[in-house]
């Protein structure tokens, strides 16, 4: 993660991530493009009814435009790649995995089924945005999925109500499974038709199509309720697997029971990570019985 003190070193690494000009971006938040040529030199604040616009169409959180768009702005910490922020350096990694299990019981009002009529929008533009292409999310097949398993197909909110991270895992056929497997297809490639019914399936399979948060206590009760819904599962029979490129949840996914099938080196020098792109699979009754 990255340090930012000011609301216009975040703007100028904002453009240079998605390759926006100041004509781009001045555009997409309406406003004129001296107004943001101010926000970039810190010449001026940023109205505080304009910071809804920004977290909207940037999906940045909201508490890190808010940190750093004040007379003293409160340093904050944050990762472009996988939209995370952080208020001090010694909290930038997720936290051991015991503090996972201690507290899995805990829950928010913050976290919620996927409204799918209100939240296709902001999950079509984060995940479309990540993997830099526009029509890379299927919107019948994130809808079917929500139908087919509302138990952790979420979305949670901050405190002052903004989007701030989703899971959204498919109750897939093994057929379609096995061909993400063999890399014949990519998560591109999945639709409403790919979808079962777990609880009519032998041996069930679920792949983790994205999960994210934006802060390790959002990412925590997303992960809550996710290990909550396997620990009530009737069957210990069952598969996960999923294709992540997130680099922040490596060794975590091994220890709770997952087993990388493959990874891919070459996307990873091209984006930069410190851990390989992989697909990975496995089984969480061990952990969750400990």
């Amino acid at each position: 993660m990255k340090r930012y003190n000011s609301i216009g070193d975040l703007f100028l690494d904002y453009r240079a991530f998605y390759q926006l000009s100041q004509l781009n971006l001045a555009s997409s938040l309406n406003v004129d493009l001296r107004t943001l040529q101010r926000w970039e030199k810190n010449e001026t604040l940023i109205k505080s009814e304009k910071e809804e616009t920004i977290v909207l169409e940037t999906l940045m959180p909201y508490q890190l435009i808010h940190n750093l768009n004040a007379a003293v702005p409160i340093p904050t910490y944050y990762d472009f790649k996988i939209n995370k922020y952080s208020l001090s350096e010694q909290t930038n990694a997720l936290p051991k995995l015991s503090w996972y299990k201690d507290q899995i019981q805990v829950t928010t009002d913050n976290l919620r089924t996927i409204d799918f009529d209100y939240d296709i929008k902001y999950i079509e533009k984060f995940i479309g945005w990540q993997k830099g292409d526009n029509h890379y999310v299927n919107t019948n097949l994130i809808k079917q999925a929500i139908t087919l398993l509302p138990e952790i197909n979420l979305v949670i909110t901050g405190k002052s109500g903004y989007y701030a991270g989703h899971c959204i895992v498919l109750p897939l056929k093994q057929t379609t499974y096995l061909k993400l497997k063999q890399k014949e297809i990519t998560n591109k490639d999945l639709r409403a038709e790919d979808l079962v019914n777990y609880r009519l399936e032998e041996r069930p399979i679920f792949y983790r199509y994205d999960i994210t948060g934006d802060s390790n206590d959002t990412i925590f009760y997303v992960m809550a309720q996710f290990f909550r819904f396997f620990m009530d599962l009737n069957t210990e029979n069952y598969l996960f697997g999923g294709y992540t490129e997130r680099d922040d949840n490596y060794n975590l996914n091994l220890q709770i029971g997952l087993k990388v099938v493959w990874e891919d080196i070459a996307l990873q020098k091209k984006l930069g990570l410190n851990f390989p792109p992989r697909f990975m699979e496995g089984n969480f009754s061990a952990f969750l019985s400990t």
